[in-house]
């Protein structure tokens, strides 16, 4: 049984993988980990895939690749990593060597020892752009606290533990790599840790993120935080909002009409608020044909029942 897997996704790091898997494989002899580590080459168009060739003739027992055919994101990297993985504890590192493998030892005794369900790294002095990554980034990750009530300080970090179950758990796709605590405790698991890491400068290459992470980021924040509370019963708010809309646009409406019975004068025609509660009136049907369609949808999917089981005794 293994004890431990890493998943690393990459995009044209060819340089820094024999270096990253000596260090790991150094690391893991000392503490007599079984361990597997899993490249997830991301579309590369370098040489990285033939490093990970060459890795796996090396260590045969240790290393797995996967090559996606194009460039699909980290999101969808780390989805078919975890999928692969065996492991107990699984840990997920970037490629660049930014993320120190000295780590993990202590990473993997905060999951099996102090019973974590995940641990976040926190990379507390960092060595990037203080204008284009540092401010975003602690911008990024007040937002994402407030928002999903998780108190870490570092929502992005790629150097994580996870408990095997967690990650078996969790689809990832879009930007939502980014969200994975958020996502973690949407389904249940609510002991996340968080350990100050170090944070390296990087050797070689160069940074493969943009400002426009960001952006994507904060939608995907959005759809996060709506899955988790009405993915198995949209009618509960696509129905609350079309309710309220309809109930204040049919009684404003109401008013009016009657208004207009009684005071021969009243004309509809040139009162701006008449327009307004017909207009609410057909956002909230429309909200709540949106609701409806959306419980039909969900009552055709196969995943309708699909719900994390802890424990079951037979």
């Amino acid at each position: 049984m293994l004890n431990l897997s890493i998943v690393i996704p990459l995009l044209n790091e060819e340089e820094s993988l024999p270096e990253l898997m000596h260090w790991i494989n150094q690391v893991c002899r000392e503490q007599q980990y079984a361990y597997e580590v899993i490249f997830i080459d991301d579309g590369s168009t370098d040489g990285s895939w033939n490093v990970i060739e060459e890795l796996k003739v090396t260590y045969p027992e240790q290393v797995k690749g996967i090559k996606f055919q194009r460039n699909y994101g980290k999101s969808a990297a780390l989805n078919e990593g975890f999928k692969l993985a065996e492991g107990s504890v699984v840990i997920t590192m970037d490629a660049d060597l930014q993320d120190s493998p000295d780590e993990i030892p202590d990473l993997y005794k905060m999951i099996m020892i102090d019973g974590f369900d995940l641990v976040s790294g926190w990379k507390k002095k960092r060595y990037d752009n203080k204008l284009t990554k540092n401010i975003p980034s602690k911008l990024f990750n007040g937002v994402t606290r407030r928002m999903s009530g998780i108190r870490l300080n570092d929502f992005n970090c790629g150097l994580k533990a996870y408990r095997k179950n967690v990650i078996k758990s969790l689809e990832i796709y879009g930007e939502m790599h980014r969200y994975i605590p958020v996502l973690a405790k949407g389904a249940g698991f609510r002991k996340i840790g968080e350990k100050v890491v170090q944070h390296r400068a990087r050797k070689y290459g160069v940074s493969k993120f943009g400002w426009e992470r960001f952006v994507n980021g904060f939608l995907d924040l959005l759809t996060v935080q709506f899955i988790g509370k009405f993915g198995k019963k949209p009618m509960h708010f696509f129905g609350l909002i079309g309710s309220i809309l309809f109930f204040i646009g049919f009684i404003t409406a109401l008013y009016m009409i009657v208004a207009k019975f009684i005071f021969t004068d009243y004309n509809l025609s040139n009162r701006p608020p008449f327009y307004i509660a017909l207009t609410t009136i057909i956002l909230g049907s429309l909200f709540f044909t949106t609701g409806f369609l959306a419980e039909l949808i969900l009552r055709n999917s196969p995943e309708r029942n699909n719900y994390l089981i802890e424990k079951h005794l037979i």
